[in-house]
């Protein structure tokens, strides 16, 4: 069965999974160039920069690789997708990731202001949803077809899942920094209350990985 999760998201040890000020120069925002080092050493990240040949095994690897299994279709909000406010004004933007991104599935990006569809090279479609995270999550699960949902993030996103009763898994990765200001993930939410237990943590030198899965 189908089952909305997150995975291999990171968030600092104060909470936060976002810095404040995200621009081109830094997509998640300030002080976060260390925050997802333990991803950026994984063969998963360099096979997704064109390099075969980089990456180390081990945890960190596994958790990144398990990452894309059985994965049917991705979530994201707009910021997920790129800098640009308010209403699109042109096509031009077409992701962080260029002209083939990683996903090579459906992707569903949150977003008040209507955009056509934007087929990618390598499998990836990204679709524009105006109506909500309902709306979002039952065209995603659609196109899954019977695979899991992946829930790419940001943090509003997640959030706005979480408080929505949808989320089936999180799988975070807590880094060993600090960066005193963002966007937390957890402010005001009762985890135990929503449902959620944790089944699995594994330290690496990089991070502490955390799986937590509601009842």
């Amino acid at each position: 069965m189908s089952e909305l999760k997150v995975k291999s998201f990171t968030i600092s040890l104060d909470g936060f999974g976002a810095g404040m000020h995200q621009s081109l120069e830094n997509p998640m925002g300030e002080r976060t160039q260390a925050l997802h080092q333990w991803f950026r050493g994984t063969h998963t990240f360099q096979r997704m920069m064109g390099d075969e040949s980089k990456g180390v095994d081990g945890p960190d690897e596994d958790f990144a690789a398990r990452g894309f299994e059985n994965i049917g279709a991705w979530i994201l909000g707009r910021n997920m997708f790129g800098p640009i406010r308010g209403p699109w004004p042109d096509d031009a933007w077409k992701g962080w990731w260029g002209e083939e991104p990683p996903y090579r599935v459906p992707v569903f990006v949150l977003t008040h202001h209507p955009r056509a569809p934007l087929e990618m090279k390598g499998g990836t479609t990204f679709y524009f949803v105006t109506d909500g995270i309902a709306s979002a999550y039952a065209q995603a699960r659609r196109a899954a077809n019977g695979k899991d949902v992946r829930l790419g993030g940001g943090v509003a996103t997640i959030r706005a899942y979480l408080r929505a009763g949808l989320v089936d898994e999180m799988h975070l990765a807590i880094s060993p920094v600090l960066l005193g200001a963002g966007e937390s993930l957890f402010a005001g939410l009762d985890l135990p209350a929503l449902g959620f237990r944790c089944t699995g943590h594994v330290p690496t030198q990089s991070a502490t990985h955390i799986v937590l899965r509601k009842d």
